[in-house]
């Protein structure tokens, strides 16, 4: 992977983004100071950027300042907290200048689009919101950009990609300075149409602030993020201010749901709405005997829908991204032609490499909610006549109600459950794993599931490939793509689907 690209821009006036921000900014400094470009890491400061020293959820970053300042910075933007703070600092002697903003991190990405030149409107930008389903309706879209002859580019959970470079994300939506140098470089390299995912946090943190997109979706809502959020409803509304007059032309929402409905009752941009389930929408999904799923226009165009990727909920995820394809000019025929080939990394991936001669399914997924568990057990029960055995762990420093929720589900609709460690990130595995196995172990005395503690992820996944018999499932659940594991704040190389892969060829080795 390559690191974050920046963009080719001539130098922007210190007192020229005034333009961007409140009347109530000041500059204490000279406002002919050229900034390049916009930074929130201090670590990734070049020699004329703009710090941006913003409040943070542990620190302020005004005490990161005097590190800016040595690695280039020409000038520092803040709030009033970091004003005073920077005015008591020894590098406030250093003249430079600052800009004043306050509540600071509402402007940011006005201000990164006003050094980066903005031109958004040269690029056909899409975005995916939702709980579940994001990542893949992305890629959906993404893919029938490019069969429409588009160059292309991508934002989120497994990677950002322009045209055929591949850089590494650490987050769904990252912070808006990158945001808009990523799309700067896109610009720049030819880029057409690029999807993105657009998480909850990056809707409360304005990380797309001074974005506009041509079109944007909604898959569904179900618990997760509560620990940041509080309540449901706190968490719709986060999701809800994407699809405004603000940040969108256009939205294409999946009514499935009642959070759907609800955001399709209450949008007042352009929209069309999405069902699988037989609720009366502008685009649907229906079987048809002689012809198999086919998708139905608003106008009663149709066409086949056959996707390698299975389940209904997959269906939805298509039927969603081919409304926001049409939105933006892909024909029909094209869009389900690109949609029947698209894999996604670490969504229902299937592992192959040492399954051969054991007759066991592996599946890797990035399921880490209730719901998306309960969808993609449900996905593979359409496969397989054998058992389930489902590998399930819950992240460390996340929602912890939803654990208990997430184990009942394996238990509810799988035959066997192993339960095994995520990334416990700060937490003690142990207590995570009692708090999945709590609901796990209920729902197991109900419909007799068998239901395990494996605490090391390697193990468990070992485990659940011995117990499996020729023509079972094993199913890894909550990392999919990922390839490490942070366990108290160290992060260790680990890839699920090599590890099962692994695993499987082991028992291969042992039946010869």
């Amino acid at each position: 992977m390559d690191p974050v690209p920046r963009p080719h821009v001539a130098p922007v006036a210190l007192g020229a983004l005034l333009q961007a921000v409140p009347s109530g900014a000041v500059i204490h400094g000279s406002p002919a100071t050229g900034i390049g470009g916009v930074e929130l890491d201090s670590r990734l400061i070049r020699q004329g950027d703009l710090f941006a020293a913003l409040a943070g959820h542990r620190e302020h970053g005004i005490i990161h300042a005097p590190e800016a300042v040595r690695n280039g910075a020409a000038a520092l933007l803040t709030d009033d907290q970091g004003w005073a703070a920077w005015q008591s600092d020894e590098g406030f002697a250093a003249g430079i200048p600052v800009l004043v903003i306050e509540q600071a991190r509402e402007w940011l990405g006005l201000v990164a689009e006003a050094i980066y030149s903005g031109g958004l409107e040269q690029l056909q930008l899409v975005g995916v919101t939702g709980t579940n389903g994001k990542t893949t309706v992305a890629s959906m879209v993404e893919a029938g950009m490019r069969a429409a002859g588009m160059s292309t580019g991508f934002i989120g959970t497994t990677g950002v990609r322009i045209g055929t470079q591949a850089i590494d994300s650490v987050r769904t939506t990252p912070e808006s300075t990158t945001i808009h140098a990523l799309l700067a470089a896109m610009r720049e390299q030819g880029v057409q149409g690029a999807a993105m995912e657009v998480s909850s946090h990056a809707m409360v943190e304005h990380r797309v602030g001074g974005l506009r997109f041509a079109a944007v979706g909604f898959t569904n809502l179900t618990q997760d993020h509560l620990d940041f959020h509080g309540t449901m409803e706190s968490y719709f509304q986060a999701k809800s201010r994407l699809f405004t007059a603000e940040h969108a032309d256009f939205a294409a929402i999946c009514i499935d749901d009642h959070w759907g409905e609800q955001l399709a009752a209450s949008t007042v941009i352009p929209k069309a709405t999405v069902s699988i389930s037989g609720k009366t929408a502008d685009w649907t999904v229906q079987f048809d005997q002689a012809r198999g799923w086919m998708v139905q226009a608003p106008d009663g165009r149709r066409a086949s829908l056959a996707l390698e990727l299975p389940g209904s909920f997959n269906r939805a995820n298509a039927a969603l991204a081919i409304a926001l394809l049409d939105r933006i000019g892909v024909p029909l025929a094209t869009s389900t032609a690109a949609l029947s080939r698209v894999h996604v990394p670490g969504r229902l991936e299937p592992v192959l490499a040492g399954s051969a001669g054991v007759g066991i399914s592996g599946f890797v997924d990035y399921a880490h909610t209730p719901d998306a568990i309960g969808r993609v057990i449900a996905a593979v029960r359409e496969l397989t006549e054998g058992h389930i055995i489902a590998v399930v762990g819950a992240g460390g420093d996340r929602d912890s109600a939803k654990r208990p929720l997430m184990g009942a589900m394996a238990a509810r609709l799988a035959d066997q459950v192993i339960v095994t460690d995520d990334n416990p990130r700060s937490e003690d595995p142990a207590a995570i794993r009692a708090a999945v196995l709590e609901g796990a172990r209920t729902l197991a005395a109900v419909n007799g599931a068998m239901v395990l503690d494996v605490g090391p992820r390697k193990e468990a996944i070992q485990r659940a490939v011995e117990l499996a018999a020729p023509g079972d499932v094993v199913l890894v659940l909550g990392k999919g793509h990922e390839q490490g594991q942070e366990v108290a704040g160290v992060v260790m190389p680990f890839d699920d689907r090599l590890v099962l892969a692994q695993a499987l060829a082991d028992r291969a080795s042992s039946q010869r």
